[in-house]
């Protein structure tokens, strides 16, 4: 209960203070001349967003950038050493292999089932519309640790042969007279990586729709009717007017899930710890940092992590400026 009270206080006292802040700033501002108050608001309201976002996002990320270059005590310069055993690290390589097969599967899936269910949902009656589209959103209303604990017992595999099995799917494995599997621990093709971005992928899914809905939603009558009259199947409405008019939409989802992708922690963490050759990059980092105490090591990875998110911001801008030019 003191959590929550806390946690309440937290809130007012965040917003209110916030409040007070600009209102305070607003006032003093309203005081200038008239000439100098429109020159000096704008800078006024932005001021305090630009400095929090200098101490809790800019400072971090530099600091962290120059703690790359040092050893685990952030004390001694080491130079690119800790890149190169990260580049020589057999474990860091399988943690590279693992975090390519989520930035290609997980989005792709994601933004497929999402336009799927968008497309298809649309076709219903509203009722079964919402009721359809809640249901695949639902999931996002679920934290990823929240998630993970969920799919736990569907994977599950503490029984032993024999037994009443706690896990869904070794329930259904067991029903056919097989042993009961521990399928996180089977490495094989990368199938326990698999099972865990599937569990990414029933979250995400629902993000994907919403979005894509509401696109095709905006996508003007007209132009499907038109398509019709000319002759084009509903196949090829789909690809060739319905899919470029929401291709911007398509590319922000994609590229959203691109990034949640390479922050995913929560899921690995819960399910794995990383073991079995499940690591990711940002499982990789909280191990370094708080089991192995190297914070140099840490460091770099997070280097890493920014490096691999930087085309993919790029590839946003672009697509917004493309955009509002048009």
């Amino acid at each position: 209960m003191l959590k929550v009270i806390n946690g309440i206080i937290a809130v007012v006292a965040g917003v209110g203070g916030a409040l007070v802040l600009y209102w305070g700033l607003n006032a003093l501002v309203e005081r200038l001349p008239e000439r100098s108050e429109e020159r000096i608001k704008p800078y006024v309201f932005i001021g305090p967003a630009l400095v929090m976002v200098t101490i809790f996002l800019v400072y971090p990320a530099v600091r962290t950038i120059y703690l790359a270059f040092f050893d685990a005590s952030s004390e001694n310069f080491v130079g690119f050493t800790n890149f190169v055993e990260l580049a020589r690290d057999r474990d860091i390589r399988v943690m590279i292999v693992n975090t390519l097969l989520w930035i290609i599967f997980v989005p792709a899936i994601s933004v497929s089932i999402g336009l799927a269910v968008a497309v298809l949902a649309d076709k219903l009656r509203a009722r079964g519309e919402k009721l359809t589209k809640s249901i695949i959103f639902l999931p996002m209303a679920i934290s990823f640790v929240g998630a993970s604990t969920i799919w736990r017992f569907v994977y599950d595999a503490s029984k032993p042969a024999g037994t009443e099995q706690i896990g869904l799917l070794n329930g259904i494995w067991t029903a056919f007279g097989n042993d009961p599997v521990g399928w996180l621990q089977v490495r094989t093709g990368s199938f326990n990586d698999f099972l865990l971005m599937i569990i990414m992928v029933w979250l995400q899914a629902g993000f994907a729709m919403v979005l894509l809905s509401a696109a095709i939603k905006n996508v003007p009558d007209e132009t499907i009717e038109a398509a019709r009259i000319d002759g084009a199947t509903e196949r090829q409405i789909f690809w060739r007017v319905t899919v470029p008019q929401i291709w911007a939409t398509l590319t922000v989802v994609f590229t959203t899930i691109v990034i949640g992708v390479l922050k995913a922690f929560d899921i690995v963490y819960v399910m794995t710890g990383g073991n079995f050759e499940t690591d990711v990059i940002a499982n990789r980092f909280f191990t370094e940092l708080f089991s192995f105490r190297q914070n140099g090591r840490a460091a770099a990875i997070v280097v890493v992590l920014i490096i691999a998110v930087i085309p993919v911001m790029i590839l946003n801008i672009r697509r917004f400026r493309a955009e509002e030019a048009r």
